[in-house]
């Protein structure tokens, strides 16, 4: 009796194990981190196109997303982070974006965040800039998508001469 309860303790584990485990259509073990790793991909894409419209829908659209500001400001609110993204693509052309480092940390089934070192030139009303720093994306899994729910960039060496938007002067609260 004891034999034959141990086996179907054994044989439940086992199938409770293999069923908790996400595999594709040809039985492959599916990686999590590959939808993330995608959806930073068309992110960075869309910064290199200088494309508002592609970066943007890379974010959750809500009031409650918070962007951490490369100027050491901060950006509350979809729309806001919109409204700031179309008035600095307005300037910028010839983008060049090259990304290091890059580490995916998976939060559960629902949420990941990014990590990496950045080094970024454009124009910027025709005059060159160049600069590099550190970027955390936060990620959400809505639906089959994955959204951007919060941005922290740092820069390796701020540039002072950089504007801050009425909507970033605001203190946000988390």
């Amino acid at each position: 009796m004891k034999k034959t309860l141990f086996v179907v303790g054994l044989i439940v584990l086992l199938a409770a194990t293999g069923f908790s485990q996400k595999h594709d259509a040809a039985g492959a073990k599916v990686d999590p981190s590959k939808g993330v790793h995608a959806a930073f991909d068309r992110f960075v894409e869309g910064i290199k196109q200088v494309d508002v419209d592609k970066v943007m829908s890379s974010y959750l659209k809500t009031n409650d997303l918070l962007v951490f500001n490369n100027n050491g400001s901060a950006t509350k609110g979809w729309d806001n982070v919109n409204d700031n993204t179309k008035q600095v693509y307005a300037k910028i052309s010839n983008v060049s974006l090259e990304i290091t480092g890059l580490t995916i940390r998976m939060l559960g089934t629902g949420g990941a965040y990014v990590t990496c070192k950045w080094k970024q030139s454009q124009e910027n009303s025709g005059k060159l800039e160049t600069s590099s720093g550190r970027m955390t994306l936060v990620y959400q899994l809505i639906g089959k998508d994955w959204k951007i729910v919060h941005r922290h960039t740092s820069p390796d060496s701020p540039d002072a001469t950089r504007p801050v938007f009425p909507s970033e002067r605001q203190p946000v609260t988390p």
